[in-house]
C-alpha cells in the first residue's frame, strides 16, 4: 500500500505541474457538450415553407393557416403562379413548398376531393420524411374538419371514428437532447480517460522516468494502480460537472438512484482507463498515443454504440463488432437510469459486459507492461 501511495503523489504531482492540461481534463467535457448539446438535435422545428396558392379562397386560407401556426413550418415566401419552384429549394430559400390548386374551395364545397401538392427537399431524407409526416398530420386534421362541417351543415351527426390518446412516457415533449446527452456524455468520458492515461504513461517513456519506474521496486498491478487512480477521480469529478452542466442548461434530470449512477460510472471509466494504458504500452509518442487513442475510442463510440445509429438497422457482420464497443453497454445502463429511474439491477447483462472488458483490456495492460519489463 506504501509504494501504491507513492506512485500516486508522484502521479498527482506531475499533474499538478501541467495545470493546463489538468484544466482541459476537466472543462473540456463540460465544454464540448455545451457546443454539441446546443448544435446536435435530430429535432425537425420552424421548416421554411413556401405557400403557392392559387385558389385563394376561404378554404385555402384556413389550410395555409393550420401549416403557418403550427411550430413545425414558417411561411417564407409565396410565388405567384407560374414562378419556377424548384429555384425556391435549389436556392434553399424552402424546404418545403406547398401549392394549392384552381378550384380547391370549389371542389369541396361540391363534396368532390381536393388534392393539394407539396415539393419537398429531398437531400436530406431523414428531415424530408419527417417533414412529410407532419404535413400529412396536419392535411388529415384539416380534412377531418371539411368532413364534420358538411355533416354539420347536412344535419347530419358524423360517424364516430377511433381516437388515439397517446402518453409518452420518459421524454414526453419528445426532444432528442434528451436522448442524445446522455450519449454525449459516455463519448466524452470515453475519449478524456482514454487520452488522460496514455498521455501520461507516454509522457514517461519519452522524459525517460519510465525507466526509473521500471527498476524501483514496484509490482505490474501496484503501477497501474498508482497511475490510473488520480485520472479516476480527476474523471470522476469532470462527470459531475457535466451531469451539472446538462441539468442546469438542458434539464436533464436524474430519476435513478445516485448510488447506481456512480457504480456504471466507475466500472465504465475503469475500463476506459484500463483501455488508455494498454494504448501508452503500444504507443513510443505523444502523438502516436493521441491518434490511436482519439480514433480507437472516438469512432467506435460515435458510430458503433447506437448513440447517433441504431444498432438493430446496422448489416449483421457490424452489429457483431460492436459486441466490443464498451459505450453500447454504457448508453444502455445511462439512459436507463437518468431518463426512466430504472435501478441497476435491471441492466445486469450490460453491467457485467462492462465489468469483463475492464478487466480484459486492464489485463492486456498488465501482460504487456511485463513482457516489456523482461
Amino acid at each position: 500500500m506504501r509504494r501504491l501511495r507513492a506512485v500516486m503523489l508522484k502521479e498527482l504531482r506531475q499533474i499538478r505541474r501541467d495545470p493546463f492540461s489538468l484544466l482541459m481534463l476537466i472543462a473540456f467535457p463540460a465544454l464540448m457538450l455545451v457546443l454539441y448539446g446546443f448544435a446536435l438535435s435530430f429535432d425537425v422545428r420552424h421548416v421554411r415553407l413556401a405557400v403557392q396558392d392559387r385558389d385563394r379562397s376561404p378554404r385555402s386560407r384556413e389550410l395555409v393557416a393550420s401549416f403557418t401556426h403550427s411550430t413545425y413550418f414558417d411561411l417564407v415566401a409565396t410565388p405567384a403562379p407560374g414562378q419556377d419552384l424548384a429555384r425556391l429549394t435549389e436556392t434553399r430559400v424552402a424546404r418545403a413548398i406547398l401549392v394549392i390548386p384552381e378550384q380547391f374551395g370549389r371542389d369541396l364545397a361540391a363534396g368532390r376531393e381536393a388534392t393539394v401538392q407539396l415539393l419537398l427537399d429531398g437531400a436530406d431524407s431523414t428531415t424530408a420524411a419527417t417533414i412529410l409526416g407532419y404535413a400529412r398530420a396536419l392535411v388529415s386534421a384539416a380534412n377531418a374538419d371539411v368532413v364534420t362541417e358538411e355533416l354539420a351543415r347536412a344535419g347530419r351527426r358524423p360517424a364516430p371514428r377511433l381516437d388515439l390518446s397517446p402518453r409518452i412516457l420518459y421524454n414526453p415533449d419528445l426532444e432528442s437532447t434528451q436522448f442524445l446527452l446522455p450519449g454525449l456524455i459516455g463519448l466524452l468520458m470515453m475519449i478524456t480517460a482514454v487520452l488522460s492515461t496514455a498521455l501520461s504513461v507516454v509522457r514517461e517513456k519519452e522524459r525517460g522516468t519510465m525507466e526509473q519506474l521500471r527498476v524501483a521496486p514496484l509490482r505490474t498491478l501496484e503501477l497501474i494502480l498508482g497511475k490510473t487512480f488520480p485520472y479516476l477521480g480527476i474523471s470522476l469529478l469532470a462527470t459531475v460537472i457535466v451531469l451539472v452542466t446538462a441539468r442546469v442548461l438542458f434539464g436533464v434530470e436524474i430519476r435513478g438512484f445516485l448510488p447506481d449512477l456512480l457504480v456504471v460510472v466507475l466500472l465504465y471509466l475503469f475500463g476506459a482507463l484500463g483501455y488508455g494504458l494498454f494504448i501508452s504500452t503500444i504507443a513510443n509518442s505523444q502523438t502516436f498515443a493521441f491518434q490511436a487513442g482519439l480514433l480507437t475510442s472516438l469512432l467506435p463510440a460515435l458510430l458503433l454504440s447506437g448513440f447517433v445509429f441504431q444498432i438493430r438497422i446496422m448489416p449483421p457482420w457490424l452489429q457483431a463488432i460492436t459486441y466490443i464497443v464498451p459505450n453500447r453497454y454504457f448508453l444502455v445502463v445511462l439512459r436507463g437510469i437518468i431518463l426512466k429511474g430504472e435501478r441497476l439491477t435491471t441492466y445486469w447483462p450490460d453491467v457485467w459486459a462492462l465489468v469483463v472488458y475492464g478487466l480484459v483490456v486492464t489485463a492486456l495492460a498488465s501482460l504487456r507492461l511485463v513482457r516489456r519489463e523482461d
